[in-house]
């Protein structure tokens, strides 16, 4: 698409790639409430935002930072690779070390149904967001 590359085509794909990870966070808190009562569940949890923040500050960082090297080899390695935002992935992850009770299960209901709550407001923000996206986007189609 032509304005894939672009500023619009950034945000939109960073957008897409939150409401992807609070799709995926309200399935894994789902499924902590279903297994409140499990003895030895353990509660699983996602990230993604802290990984994605270094992956969009690291070209900004590159930029500030650059080291003035020379590589006069293919095999030299570069002092700094700057991530790319695309390669970031959703990750989930199950949280062993913490025991809430006597029989092993560490899901706490009042957090989780508080995690839910914010992973709600979070979704119809970014849907929101998205929703804003398009319409701005087909102004900008029908003047031109």
């Amino acid at each position: 698409m032509f304005f894939d590359n672009g500023h619009w085509g950034k945000t939109q794909y960073l957008l897409e790639r939150g409401l992807d990870t609070e799709l995926r966070r309200r399935n894994v808190i789902a499924n902590n409430i279903a297994n409140v009562d499990v003895p030895h569940f353990k509660r699983s949890q996602v990230s993604f935002e802290a990984q994605m923040r270094r992956a969009v500050d690291s070209k900004k960082y590159a930029r500030e930072n650059k080291v003035p090297t020379k590589l006069t080899n293919t095999k030299h390695i570069p002092f700094f690779r700057a991530m790319d935002y695309k390669q970031v992935k959703v990750k989930t992850h199950v949280d062993y070390l913490s025991t809430m009770r006597n029989d092993g299960n560490n899901v706490d209901v009042e957090h989780e149904m508080t995690l839910s709550l914010k992973n709600q407001l979070r979704y119809q923000a970014l849907a929101d967001h998205v929703s804003q996206n398009f319409k701005t986007m087909n102004i900008v189609l029908r003047s031109i």
